[in-house]
């Protein structure tokens, strides 16, 4: 799997993750309400520390950690890129845009 990381999403990241040095990055297949397991929402979470059941992903700018039970929802080479007009990020590949509008929640911040 690869993960790429646009300019724009790495200059919006830098401003936005914690002052800890072991934050990271996670991605998540969110199926909440979702009615089926197919119809989940991706979701970029910054978290304190990484899941521990959770897969480690390099990318050209830190590393994201996936479920792995959600590995199949997603494309072998994706993007995530961050859209200033409607402040949020989106997350596609080179056959489909897997969520355009993806939120970012940054639980350290409600720690």
């Amino acid at each position: 799997m690869n993960i790429t990381f646009t300019d724009e999403a790495v200059k919006r990241l830098e401003k936005l993750m914690c002052e800890l040095e072991t934050s990271v990055l996670q991605l998540k297949y969110d199926t909440d309400g979702c009615g089926c397991v197919v119809n989940g929402v991706a979701m970029l979470f910054i978290s304190e520390k990484a899941e521990s059941d959770y897969l480690k992903v390099d990318t050209n700018y830190k590393p994201i950690y996936l479920p792995k039970e959600a590995i199949v929802y997603w494309d072998d080479n994706m993007t995530i890129g961050y859209v200033e007009k409607y402040n949020c990020f989106q997350l596609k590949s080179s056959v489909q845009m897997i969520n355009p509008r993806m939120s970012l929640i940054n639980e350290c911040q409600s720690a």
